[in-house]
């Protein structure tokens, strides 16, 4: 195989032109399809069509607009005041005008349902044109709302200082677009009131902006910090240049694909741009750092015969990296972590083969001086040459006690790990004090939260017993403490019943619901009920508590109710996000073991196969379980929770942090039959892959470590926990490894 790459390094440098000129041509064809790319935060896009609760929410979110709700919050210090109703009158006229929206619905224009001597009258709580403007107005309002079981608590709340504007939107609109028009058109009115806002389209355009102000923030910023530590590792402009311009182009054939894919960016994907700025460049470090070490010793066709030596640990570095990467596919819930994992993937292995045929290309460029008067390019008595010197000494001298520090330490990883906890709560995306998160708590405290839960009845919606059954399961619903209120069409028949008979109930005879069906008919509201042939409708009721547990008990009590109510005159599902987070949450655990195993597994094998020794993959896992242990327990011990990002964090580590293994093992292979003693074959494999590991984890830390500046919760651990990784996994496969290697080979000589 040494044999094969050395004539590829050859053939490559005689080509040398070709491969920059292609390499030029590939970057500006991939950089055209990169700047169309769009962003895509909504995650109900990406639940899976495989699971039904999923699949029953998509299809609720077409048939009624259930998923399209955004929702408008005024915070005033009472609701009930002339101005504060004309400013929610006024929101409700103006959002009602955006494209994109089909109906809005506030205290100013939703249905009100009266009966008196002369009849029912179904109409609007509030005149829009003679709006309350006394004392007495004011109370009657308070009056009607308090005493309607199908507003109080929902449209104003218990307390009285908040009030909600929500609107539907259009199917096929544009959901970034009204968002932004409808913050527009708010900002626009210059209300006195504090106004939050709630509901997926916001959330997502909420998102969206947060993704593409951290691409535009911290991606330079990483750049910055990544170019500096080059530059003082190297002091060379090769070391700087080569290894960033390999990412940057790398990131761009990544985005470049993802349009031509026809994806999205998403909420987890815009670490794609980071993650492949931070690892892109590991491979650059290693084929600079092996040739400048060949033009130091005076070798002949140093360019040539660096990357010949360097060639197999690279390309093992970048496949097992590209497999840490795929192993998100597996177990994953999320369409956006598979699309995450996919293109990640791709991305390394741009980065990989760039650093193999671009790097050196243009390194072949420098002329080489006279091999007696070449200067070393890198002093042999730096301070990171010494502290590489002093860990291989340490690590000959004492392994046993260097594997007996370890073992303390992964033991502490362990017990930390019992702690971890799983979230798929929303706020916690986002910083305390963030207007989206504080929009999510008062929706929280006053209206009941904002996670909807959706009833599916199938039958004849009009007939008695159906409608019974929607009111009865409505019961059995608010009976949860989870649960604020329900509203259906039941609801509306049992209030024109009660304005005519007094009773709130569903009348017996179907001719009489025919009667009060027709005054309800037309009215927008309506819509958001029941289909127009009349044969499914939706209970609808949003589920309060944030907790997973909460939403487990929630979804045993409604499953124990929808076994012990079949029949034969209708059909019942239920979903909503608490069903979905709990499939999600239990993903969380699948999805991490799985891709675990499965990387480990394939990078074992994979080791294994092009180093011809199964023993050796195995070895080289010692450093990444060792990483992943002391990954978890830190997350334990700390409290971050185990979330749709930091479920991405361990195989990224081991994806990552395996390359340093790779190369000390590589080079142990290499050098073991030609040194006299096992010490000097360790000594030498720490000596000659140190400076480049310890440049590349410092580099690829810092670089996650810009993401602590980002403005969601979950990347800032993100960040923080794979540079964790990245140090550990560094320094294990300089010491915890190389210790392995010593006394497993002293107990078989």
């Amino acid at each position: 195989m040494s044999d094969r790459f050395g004539n590829f390094s050859k053939k490559l440098i005689n080509l040398k032109w070709v491969v920059i000129l292609a390499t030029a041509v590939i970057t500006v064809f991939f950089g055209y399809h990169a700047s169309r790319l769009t962003i895509n935060a909504d995650i109900l896009e990406s639940l899976p069509d495989s699971d039904r609760n999923a699949q029953l929410l998509k299809e609720i979110g077409v048939d009624f607009g259930g998923n399209s709700i955004g929702i408008i919050i005024l915070e005033t210090g009472n609701v009930y005041d002339t101005g504060a109703i004309k400013h929610i009158n006024d929101l409700t006229d103006s959002v009602g005008k955006i494209e994109g929206i089909a109906s809005v619905s506030s205290i100013t224009n939703i249905i009100n349902i009266k009966g008196d001597e002369n009849g029912i009258e179904v109409g609007k709580l509030i005149d829009s044109y003679d709006l309350p403007d006394s004392q007495d107005d004011f109370d009657r309002l308070r009056a009607d709302i308090a005493n309607n079981p199908l507003y109080r608590g929902s449209v104003v709340s218990e307390d009285e200082t908040s009030a909600l504007i929500i609107f539907y939107l259009q199917e096929g609109a544009d959901v970034k677009s009204v968002a932004n028009a409808v913050i527009e058109k708010t900002a626009s009115l210059d209300l006195p009131e504090s106004i939050y806002y709630a509901g997926s389209p916001l959330l997502v355009s909420y998102i969206s902006d947060l993704i593409r102000n951290d691409l535009v923030k911290l991606l330079p910023i990483a750049f910055i910090v990544i170019a500096l530590i080059l530059f003082l590792s190297f002091r060379s402009w090769a070391g700087v240049v080569l290894p960033l311009a390999t990412s940057v182009i790398a990131i761009i054939w990544t985005l470049g694909s993802i349009s031509l894919s026809g994806y999205n960016m998403t909420m987890i994907s815009n670490n794609i741009p980071i993650i492949l700025l931070a690892v892109g460049s590991a491979y650059a470090i290693h084929v600079v750092n092996k040739i400048n070490l060949e033009r130091s010793s005076n070798r002949p066709e140093p360019v040539a015969s660096g990357l010949k030596a360097v060639t197999t640990p690279v390309i093992l570095a970048g496949i097992t990296t590209a497999i840490g990467f795929v192993s998100f596919i597996f177990g994953a819930y999320l369409d956006m972590i598979v699309e995450f994992g996919l293109f990640t993937s791709l991305g390394t292995l741009y980065a990989c083969v760039l650093a193999l045929t671009l790097v050196p290309a243009m390194l072949s460029l420098q002329p080489e001086p006279p091999r007696q008067s070449r200067q070393t390019e890198q002093p042999k008595t730096g301070l990171l040459e010494k502290g590489i010197s002093k860990i291989a000494s340490l690590t000959i001298r004492s392994p046993k006690k260097m594997l007996l520090f370890w073992l303390l330490i992964i033991i502490t990883g362990v017990i930390g790990i019992s702690s971890i906890k799983r979230s798929v709560n929303i706020q916690e995306y986002f910083r305390p004090g963030n207007p989206a998160r504080k929009a999510e708590q008062i929706m929280i405290d006053k209206f009941g939260g904002t996670n909807p839960v959706f009833l599916l009845f199938k039958g004849d919606i009009l007939n008695p017993a159906v409608l019974r059954a929607m009111e009865a399961a409505s019961d059995y619903m608010e009976a949860s403490p989870d649960i604020n209120a329900t509203l259906s069409v039941a609801d509306l028949i049992a209030e024109l019943n009660y304005a005519i008979t007094g009773s709130r109930s569903i009348p017996e005879d179907p001719e009489q619901i025919q009667q009060l069906w027709f005054f309800l008919e037309g009215n927008e509201t309506l819509e958001k009920m029941v289909n127009q042939d009349l044969t499914q409708a939706i209970v609808i009721s949003k589920f309060k508590s944030p907790d997973n547990q909460s939403k487990q008990v929630f979804a045993d009590y409604m499953a124990a109710y929808l076994s012990k109510n079949e029949s034969p005159d209708y059909q019942i599902e239920i979903t909503g996000m608490p069903f979905v987070d709990i499939t999600m949450d239990q993903s969380l655990i699948n999805s991490q073991i799985g891709s675990i195993f499965i990387a480990l597994a394939c990078i074992i094998i994979v080791i294994g196969l092009i180093l011809k020794s199964m023993r050796f993959g195995l070895l080289a896992t010692i450093p990444i379980v060792a990483a992943i242990a002391i990954l978890f327990g830190i997350m334990g011990l700390a409290g971050i929770s185990l979330n749709i990002a930091t479920v991405l964090v361990a195989s990224v580590a081991l994806g990552i942090g395996i390359d340093y293994s790779i190369h000390i093992i590589t080079h142990f292979n290499r050098l073991r039959t030609s040194c006299a003693t096992m010490e000097s074959v360790v000594s030498q494999s720490i000596l000659t892959s140190g400076r480049a590991i310890i440049i590349n984890f410092v580099s690829v830390s810092s670089g996650f470590l810009v993401l602590v500046f980002s403005d969601m919760i979950p990347l800032v651990y993100f960040g923080v926990l794979i540079a964790v990784s990245m140090i550990s996994s560094g320094l294990a496969a300089l010491t915890l490894l190389p210790s392995v290697l010593l006394v497993m080979n002293k107990r078989e000589s």
